[in-house]
């Protein structure tokens, strides 16, 4: 959605509204930005139970947040913030969590669209789900969201070197993860005794 200065300042209004408790304006800024809180938790939680708890949490820390926005950056560019730090909060509180739970063998088959384009995403998420949480979190953050290794230290609490490093075998990784299985080599028959 392109945000033009015109929805920019609807936002605006919309937000000092929502301040002084206008459910309407409440809604209606969840309804704008409901679907982009959602895409950027996703991405991090690689789940989307966990995407849509999280999405909540945000919504949540916002709305509690709201009477401290001062309008020095976009509200979207505020919002963003809150929903990566709302996941990355979650993604260490269920950390914490399944340290002290033992896996449950789920087997279940989830039911998803067909098409190339469908095809192609499962692809995706599927690789994204079998990097390790460091190097998805880092490429999530620096690729997909756009965020520069030095902000993604100061998020993650580490040094910009480390998540250099991470970006750069994550995306090593994923290569590997998403480049065609070898077939056998074309005219070649088996050796028969």
């Amino acid at each position: 959605m392109l945000w033009t200065r015109e929805r920019i300042m609807e936002d605006l209004e919309l937000i000092e509204q929502a301040k002084v408790g206008d459910a309407g304006a409440v809604r209606a800024l969840y309804q704008r930005h409901a679907s982009r809180v959602y895409a950027v938790v996703r991405r991090l939680a690689g789940d989307d139970t966990l995407a849509e708890d999280w999405a909540q949490d945000a919504w949540l820390r916002a709305f509690r947040a709201l009477p401290t926005f001062r309008g020095e950056s976009a509200f979207t560019t505020w919002l963003h913030r809150i929903a990566v730090n709302s996941a990355l909060h979650g993604r260490r509180s269920r950390e914490r969590r399944t340290g002290r739970e033992a896996p449950i063998d789920d087997n279940s088959a989830s039911v998803r669209p067909q098409g190339d384009n469908a095809v192609l995403r499962l692809r995706l998420e599927k690789a994204m789900e079998r990097l390790p949480e460091g190097m998805r979190r880092v490429l999530v953050l620096h690729d997909v969201e756009g965020y520069t290794h030095e902000e993604i230290a100061a998020m993650l609490g580490v040094n910009p070197g480390t998540c250099k490093s991470q970006l750069f075998k994550a995306r090593a990784r994923m290569r590997a993860l998403l480049s065609p299985a070898p077939t056998p080599a074309e005219g070649v028959e088996a050796c028969s005794t």
